[in-house]
């Protein structure tokens, strides 16, 4: 999900150099938002390691 991020994130930058302002906006938009998916995601499965909830527990034994 974070590779989809930064590709979305080269895309504008691209789009918005070549003067591509509404591509450039869309995909700025996607890439924030898969940005912040991929964040709440990794803090969530961080935090059930640490509790040791699922497969964590039984790596951990």
């Amino acid at each position: 999900m974070l590779k989809y991020a930064i590709i979305f994130a080269i895309i504008s930058l691209i789009a918005g150099a070549l003067g591509f302002t509404g591509i450039a906006a869309g995909s700025a938009g996607i890439a924030k938002i898969l940005f912040f998916l991929f964040l709440a995601l990794t803090v969530l499965f961080v935090i059930l390691a640490l509790l040791g909830v699922g497969a964590a527990r039984k790596a951990l034994r």
